[in-house]
């Protein structure tokens, strides 16, 4: 996503991170993966949102209609993090708080990744 991404409800975040982890599912399919037993319209509601917020879209599969996510979790966590650094007043104040908050593994991994050599940063 190259746009700030669209806030998500509870929800929405759930049903999402469901498409995220078993692809392409039907509402029936996704029902079955929540833990609580929502209503069909109710799960139909949020696909619907999610696709108008531009999250999922829809594919007809004979009779059937499955929901596939536009992007990956990795890609919207990452815009999701580029929002907030984009409404920041002091965005080097932002990043280096962030950096100091985060866990030596993905310290030594951020470190990895900026000195790998002929990639674009």
């Amino acid at each position: 996503m190259d746009r700030q991404p669209k806030a998500l409800g509870p929800l929405e975040r759930q049903v999402l991170e469901i498409l995220w982890d078993h692809g392409p599912l039907t509402v029936r399919q996704v029902i079955d993966q929540l833990p609580t037993d929502p209503a069909y319209t109710t799960i139909a509601t949020v696909l619907t949102n999610l696709k108008r917020k531009r999250y999922v879209r829809s594919q007809r599969e004979g009779s059937s209609t499955r929901y596939v996510p536009v992007t990956s979790r990795a890609d919207h966590d990452a815009a999701v993090m580029g929002g907030v650094l984009a409404a920041s007043r002091d965005r080097s104040a932002t990043i280096l708080r962030f950096a100091d908050s985060m866990s030596q593994e993905d310290l030594d991994l951020l470190r990895e990744h900026l000195r790998a050599p002929g990639e674009e940063h």
